[in-house]
């Protein structure tokens, strides 16, 4: 398998790659080699005023053309990224690190969300609403925003700029992307099919770096709003940055996996692993706690650890690969962490536990498996972020509730059991944005509303659907008199 080879990037502003006009440029190095896989400029504040005047200039005509003509070129965008889907894809698990095959998916889920939100923009209705004074007629329409500040992490680097631009895009906004310095080859490279199928110049452009970066685009005063996904202490510095500025935002999981006592135990444990080995546990709705009864414990402990015997680190360019590095030392310094609180608290390492040695790199971390882990130690408490599954115990449903509730995060969770009453009793009454029963806490539909529940700290707003585009639009409301 050929790898894309190191290159000297650009911005990408104003329908154009252009070099940066501040003096220094940050190096992209590949967790998977460790070599360098790319260097781009880092943007100066001058870069940054220019990438916002151009979403500025380019707003108002796309939001005023006809909704179907922009459809159709955020469907050829869609083809466009689909010749892509090769070369984009080796050159993200290059500077990701996540398996070839996990990175196809990734670009092929970004070209479906350009077609769906392209359909989804065109049926966006208003509605007329009854008055209660005769002589008034009351109607509803959407109209764009303008334009958004969009900041995604460096996980799904490609794929959650789409989950902004796409449905962004067919609403009428224009925007500006900071990816992460660490990620943003991929994103860069993107930038050719969008040219490809026709966008006109302005209406997304390309600024990655780091916090500073971002923290002086939300400030910007020709930003009017912003959408972010990333950690939930980000968040916070964001939203106290952009003040009352329009905002999506989708920030921490601790995503508790609930298995009841009639749980099939072969596919909690199946989808346990998975959970905490697609894109290596880096993942905002990741496994990251397993709440177990204590009646069925045993047995679920043994299917987890046959589960884990099926994953493969390595190469993630090779095939037969399913775990790939982790992205960055700062995540791995982190489960090291984590796991060093585990065993000083008594956690029994079944599997894994540390990071494998005679790799490229030190970022490749052994799939682990930690039982016995008490409630308030680091692996419970935070977001780990890493391939692990660690198992907590509970003597009862009222206490495997109770256990997954005990969090300050609330995205996404997963119940297994065969009881329905009980299903709908979890859903209703788990303190997260969406519950899945009977599969992974990263199970993900492009037209399911993505978000965290309310009272915690992951944020506010949906990602997928038509929910996307409500939260990118206004609600404008007309009354004429007769």
């Amino acid at each position: 398998m050929s790898r894309p080879t190191a290159s000297r990037q650009q911005l990408f502003i104003n329908g154009a790659y252009v070099e940066g006009t501040g003096p220094e440029t940050y190096d992209v190095t590949s967790p998977v080699t460790g070599a360098l896989v790319g260097s781009v400029p880092i943007p100066s504040e001058a870069d940054l005023d220019a990438a916002v005047k151009a979403a500025n200039n380019a707003q108002p005509a796309w939001a005023a053309l006809n909704v179907w003509k922009r459809a159709e070129i955020c469907h050829r965008i869609g083809d466009e990224l689909s010749k892509r889907v090769p070369n984009l894809a080796r050159l993200q698990t290059l500077e990701q690190g996540k398996p070839l095959a996990e990175s196809v998916a990734d670009v092929e889920e970004a070209v479906q969300l350009f077609h769906l939100h392209a359909e989804d923009a065109v049926r966006l209705h208003g509605e007329v609403l009854p008055s209660s004074d005769s002589r008034k007629r009351m109607f509803t329409f959407h109209r764009a925003v303008g334009t958004w500040a969009i900041i995604t992490p460096w996980n799904f680097p490609l794929l959650m700029l789409a989950e902004f631009v796409a449905p962004g895009l067919a609403t009428g906004n224009a925007h500006v992307v900071k990816p992460p310095a660490n990620t943003p080859l991929t994103v860069l490279k993107a930038m050719e099919a969008f040219a490809a199928a026709g966008l006109p110049q302005g209406l997304v452009n390309i600024v990655p770096g780091e916090g500073t970066i971002g923290d002086t685009l939300v400030r910007h005063p020709g930003v009017d709003a912003i959408g972010f996904i990333g950690s939930s202490a980000t968040g916070a510095k964001i939203q106290a940055a952009a003040g009352l500025k329009r905002s999506i935002m989708e920030c921490s999981g601790n995503g508790p996996l609930v298995v009841l006592g009639d749980a099939d135990l072969d596919a909690a444990a199946k989808a346990a692993v998975y959970g905490a080995s697609l894109c290596s546990g880096q993942v905002c709705c990741a496994t990251e706690r397993v709440v177990v009864h204590r009646d069925i414990h045993d047995s679920f402990v043994e299917a987890v650890l046959r589960a884990a015997n099926e994953v493969v680190l390595g190469d993630p360019f090779d095939e037969a690969t399913n775990l790939g590095p982790l992205n960055n030392e700062g995540v791995a310094a982190k489960m090291d962490r984590h796991m060093a609180d585990a065993r000083e608290r008594g956690a029994r390492v079944r599997t894994g536990g540390e990071r494998r040695a005679g790799q490229p790199t030190d970022l490749y971390y052994e799939f682990t498996v930690v039982d016995n882990v008490s409630e308030d130690s680091l692996l419970s408490r935070e977001e780990s972020f890493g391939p692990v599954v660690p198992i907590i115990t509970g003597a009862s449903d009222d206490e495997l509730l109770r256990i997954a509730n005990d969090d300050k995060l609330g995205l996404q969770g997963a119940v297994f059991t065969r009881d329905m009453a009980a299903a709908y009793r979890f859903i209703e009454n788990m303190a997260v944005g969406q519950v899945i029963v009977n599969d992974s806490t990263c199970y993900w539909d492009i037209n399911m509303p993505f978000g965290g529940a309310g009272g915690r700290g992951t944020g506010w707003g949906r990602i997928g659907g038509k929910w996307t585009l409500l939260g990118m639009t206004d609600v404008r409301t007309g009354v004429i008199s007769l």
